[in-house]
């Protein structure tokens, strides 16, 4: 049995990965590089690839396919940067991570509180010695009404955080959760929109929820509300945000993902003049908060994701089910 990994990153995810073939018995090999049509031979040999965030299309597939691959696993939780028909079209079964979900939760709640206290623009101007106090009054979390959209494992994890805090707490989700009900109460999107102080995102980034977040839903957000998003960019229309910050409507924003993102995480592009003016215009705007797409990252989560990717794909060579299939 052999893993090969693309995008591997050797400061964090190698580490892992070299401890469970030896705690698993398998063979990987693996390149810092993202994988592209180009460089898909070197994952000849392999029974199954192990890949990150990024566009997995056809032709990258069949080429899989064609080594003799059998499996594809993403160390993300979404896969909405992979092909699943083209994948099925080539024989390629394919399984997405799991982790903790504490790990992201945490870090939403982090931003929540980073946007109601308004820490960007105390930071810039503390960092401008201007130590005043002048606008820069913020929100207590405790007093706050807080909407969850999206209740699966992180959204039912940031329920129950919230919770601690001794705010009142909303939720939204097509199939509610029994042990959520108790925690917060189940309404709709509108109602969620219309009653919240923050609102904190973690829907899957499925095509029907494209631009779930967009104008009309920003409308109905109350006056000086933060909106928080820690899930996928393709959730929020970017262009209507900035809207709405820039009429003031809204009161922030906290993002550690934004759409057209692709070819950003996680590399360093410092030296770079980058093709994404959204990006520059939220990052320049006081109050809002852009993080780049790290609120999974810690020790624990990135073993998860490592390990539950090798697991499945251990699975998909043997010809055995695992849960992290993507079906």
């Amino acid at each position: 049995m052999k893993i090969f990994a693309f995008a591997l990153r050797p400061y964090d995810e190698l580490g892992y990965l070299d401890a469970l073939s030896r705690e698993l018995g398998f063979d990987f090999d693996w390149t810092p590089d993202y994988p592209t049509a180009g460089n898909a031979d070197l994952a000849a040999g392999a029974d199954g690839v192990s890949i990150i965030t990024n566009p997995m299309t056809p032709e990258i597939l069949a080429a899989y396919a064609d080594l003799g691959v059998r499996g594809l696993a993403t160390r993300s939780i979404g896969v909405d940067h992979i092909d699943l028909a083209a994948a099925r079209a080539a024989g390629l079964r394919v399984a997405h991570a799991s982790y903790p979900p504490e790990g992201v939760a945490n870090y939403a709640i982090m931003l929540m509180m980073m946007a109601l206290r308004k820490v960007k623009l105390i930071q810039r101007q503390a960092a401008a010695q201007d130590f005043s106090l002048a606008g820069k009054i913020g929100r207590d979390l405790s007093s706050c009404t807080v909407g969850v959209v999206g209740t699966g494992a992180i959204g039912a994890c940031v329920v129950r955080h919230l919770r601690g805090f001794g705010c009142r707490v909303l939720a939204c989700d097509p199939f509610p959760r029994d042990d959520v009900r108790g925690l917060a109460e189940y309404v709709t999107l509108d109602e969620l929109l219309a009653a919240s102080d923050a609102v904190t995102l973690h829907a899957p980034g499925l095509p029907e929820n494209h631009h779930m977040i967009g104008a009309a839903e920003l409308a109905r957000m109350r006056e000086g509300a933060v909106l928080v998003n820690a899930a996928r960019g393709s959730l929020v229309d970017t262009a209507a945000l900035v809207g709405a910050l820039e009429s003031g409507h809204l009161g922030g924003a906290a993002l550690d993902t934004i759409e057209h993102e692709e070819g950003l995480c996680y590399l360093d592009r410092s030296r770079d003049v980058l093709p994404n003016r959204d990006r520059a215009v939220l990052e320049a705007l006081p109050n809002v908060i852009v993080s780049p797409h790290m609120a999974f990252y810690t020790g624990e989560d990135v073993e998860g994701m490592v390990r539950s990717n090798v697991e499945a794909l251990i699975a998909f060579a043997r010809g055995d089910e695992t849960p992290h299939e993507v079906r």
